[in-house]
């Protein structure tokens, strides 16, 4: 079934829709209905725009395609499965939530509360913004992701981040089994009581990263303006160029170019075996 060059804004418009082309389309208007193709199956959505709630909750085989998700459209994509969204943007708070293979291609997202909750999924060529996304999802592979916000991917597992660009604070809080490999992470307090964080060909960038850490491991990384660096943390890094301070790291080893202040607080909390080399 085709539905195309169609406006539509009553409640629950096309709702249960099955094995259903939405091309042209556009959802918006004065009854602001709600929740316009929920409880749907096999929707391929093309070139349309939606200007009201709810739209994809509890859908299965849902394809996204050169569409637009206007800030009016706040938790668009729900309890769902199955989801392509490919050349797209979606700027409703809390656009993914609770959703499960999933893949984001060429898709431009501005979302307080992006992509919480989910699993099983691949972002690719794309840009978020959003104040805290990310949080509890899993199984995933990110390559090419442009993110800016704070407190990301907290309480997240088994990700593979590559050729990324992140503008974050507080990213990777108790985490557990993500690598990320070529990548830039910009942002205060990086990966706090994270387990299994494995930094690879990265560049740090900012105050105190990576505290509170256990099974941590940094491959030729730079760190730049990192001061009070691993406090607490069971660490293997080698170190491309200088730190600007190492803190009451608690073991494993640190090697780097060169390490400004070594400090170790004759009142921490417990003993230090961390071997700390450098060249200067």
């Amino acid at each position: 079934m085709i539905i195309k060059d169609k406006q539509f804004d009553e409640e629950r418009a096309l709702y249960g829709s099955n094995n259903v082309l939405v091309a042209n389309c556009s959802f918006t208007g004065p009854k602001d209905g709600e929740s316009a193709l929920k409880e749907s199956q096999n929707v391929r959505v093309d070139n349309s725009y939606f200007n009201l709630r709810y739209p994809f909750w509890h859908d299965t085989n849902l394809s996204i395609n050169a569409s637009e998700l206007t800030e009016n459209c706040r938790a668009a994509l729900w309890y769902s499965s199955g989801i392509k969204i490919i050349d797209s943007i979606l700027n409703g708070v809390k656009a993914i939530r609770e959703c499960k293979n999933i893949e984001l291609i060429n898709v431009n997202a501005n979302s307080k509360e992006f992509f919480w909750k989910s699993t099983a999924f691949q972002i690719k060529d794309s840009k978020v913004e959003s104040e805290y996304p990310f949080f509890e999802v899993s199984d995933g592979v990110i390559e090419n992701l442009d993110l800016t916000g704070k407190y990301s991917f907290q309480y997240s597992k088994n990700i593979l981040i590559t050729n990324s660009n992140f503008q974050t604070k507080d990213a990777f809080w108790h985490t557990d089994n993500i690598t990320v490999k070529n990548t830039i992470i910009k942002g205060e307090y990086l990966g706090w009581y994270s387990n299994n964080l494995t930094l690879d060909h990265c560049t740090i960038i900012g105050t105190q990263p990576l505290c509170y850490c256990t099974n941590l491991v940094l491959i030729d990384c730079k760190m730049i303006d990192c001061d009070l660096s691993f406090e607490y943390s069971d660490v293997r890094a080698t170190i491309l160029g200088d730190i600007d301070s190492v803190k009451n790291p608690h073991k494993g080893y640190i090697k780097a170019d060169n390490i400004k202040e070594i400090i170790i607080d004759e009142n921490k909390k417990s003993d230090s075996n961390c071997e700390i080399t450098h060249n200067k």
